[in-house]
């Protein structure tokens, strides 16, 4: 048997007291997300968040530091998830770029009002890497090294 997590990233973005998120639907439900996708192959870490952040929000993602690195069991898919989470700012999104088309929204959402959706989260990385990322200090972008 062949097993093989999946690896993802995340992007925790912060602007004054509120936090990009992203609304989509998941296994036919609406939930949200912070702004995250699959690594695809031949793509280093900070490559791929860039990427998700732009595709799913439109916005230009400047990562400054790592919040964590999460494994998590999703045992009714029956699969493990390992998500490399990232901090950092975007500018203004560009209104002529498309969202993916598993995106309905994007949101800015104090961390209370997250903390108050968590039926709504997509799984318990999504309100974890926010609190993670409340208790800076992060972790130097120096620690990632794509060997090829």
């Amino acid at each position: 048997m062949h097993w093989a997590p999946h690896v993802t990233v995340a992007a925790v973005i912060r602007r004054n007291d509120r936090f990009l998120m992203v609304e989509e639907l998941a296994d036919a439900r609406r939930v949200l997300n912070q702004p995250a996708g699959h690594l695809e192959p031949g793509e280093g870490l900070l490559q791929a968040v860039i990427r998700e952040v732009l595709e799913e929000t439109a916005h230009r993602f400047e990562p400054t530091g790592l919040i964590g690195v999460y494994r998590w069991e999703f045992v009714a898919g029956d699969r493990t998830y390992l998500r490399f989470c990232f901090g950092g700012t975007v500018g203004d999104p560009d209104p002529h770029r498309p969202l993916d088309p598993d995106i309905l929204a994007t949101h800015w959402l104090t961390a209370q009002a997250i903390r108050e959706r968590q039926d709504a989260l997509r799984s318990p990385l999504v309100l974890r890497c926010l609190e993670d990322a409340l208790r800076q200090p992060w972790q130097s972008l120096d620690l990632l090294h794509d060997v090829v």
